[in-house]
């Protein structure tokens, strides 16, 4: 495979240029937004379909920290959604994997490593320059032009299973990482506690699913997972928020769940971050937030 590449400091310089923006105006922006997503209280990790359907004003309306599909959602989109106060939208971006239906499916599928069926999509051949070249100067670009507030990269946990991969997405983290902070945006990412950590200082947040609830695949049913998964969950999210990264949790439970949301939502809001709680399908966004006390 390709050795991985990592930006040396004239090229660093040289992007930051390239970008229109000096490192000064992008670390005060950046600023304003980390201050505003740590007076956060709610957030909603909208990206399945129909969340982007309807009157976005009135659904986000209540919600301080939003992420939404960054192909999917337009510039209007993305305008409607409420941004009063400190409210910010990210863009999910998939950087781990390799799906069929994105518009850039046609440049990424050279770079498609084995094929996850859970998810009907490929892991990504990261360590491949020409892989990370394609979001660092043509997918990632194009979400923040349309107005959004950061990346919200999924995946990036991948090199859990391959190992091999991990100098490919260091530097992809640290490219995308580059680019974002130099137009003083944020950059969260999810999951991964254990490779996800080496690369903290390059995020301003990160997200765990799987907390409290999860769904097994195997027997296509929503579970509930022990006390000591639960607690070891608890104390990553500690860890992480120690360490400065704004935290949030997200756990799949069905519509009829009775009074398990609310141990979710109590779960994560013990450890210190901001709870959510949808579908395996994050089709279903409910009216209010789930706030901690």
């Amino acid at each position: 495979m390709p050795s991985a590449k990592r930006l040396s400091p004239a090229c660093a310089l040289g992007l930051i240029l390239a970008l229109g923006v000096s490192a000064g105006s992008g670390q005060g922006a950046r600023g304003d937004l980390r201050a505003r997503v740590r007076a956060a209280r709610s957030f909603a990790l909208a990206i399945g379909d129909g969340t982007l359907a309807g009157n976005l004003s009135r659904r986000y309306a209540r919600f301080d920290l939003v992420v939404v599909d960054g192909e999917s959602a337009s510039a209007r989109d993305i305008a409607a959604i409420p941004r009063t106060g400190h409210a910010l939208v990210l863009a999910y971006l998939d950087v781990g994997t390799i799906e069929s239906y994105r518009g850039w499916y046609g440049a990424a599928r050279r770079y498609r490593l084995d094929y996850w069926g859970e998810w009907g999509e490929w892991y990504a051949n990261v360590n491949a320059p020409g892989y990370r070249s394609l979001l660092l100067k043509r997918v990632a670009p194009a979400m923040l032009a349309k107005g959004f507030d950061g990346l919200f990269l999924d995946n990036t946990d991948m090199t859990e299973t391959h190992a091999a991969q991990k100098r490919g997405m260091r530097a992809l983290v640290a490219g995308l990482s580059g680019l974002v902070h130099a137009r003083g945006k944020l950059l969260f990412a999810q999951n991964g506690a254990d490779v996800n950590w080496p690369l903290r200082r390059f995020y301003d947040g990160i997200n765990f699913e799987d907390v409290s609830f999860s769904y097994d695949f195997g027997r296509h049913a929503y579970v509930s997972l022990p006390p000591g998964v639960v607690a070891s969950n608890e104390r990553t999210i500690r860890r992480f928020r120690r360490a400065g990264l704004e935290v949030t949790a997200t756990d799949y439970l069905p519509p009829a769940a009775g009074g398990r949301p609310a141990i979710a939502v109590r779960n994560a809001c013990s450890a210190g971050a901001l709870p959510y709680v949808s579908d395996i399908g994050l089709s279903r966004v409910p009216s209010r937030p789930f706030i901690c006390n």
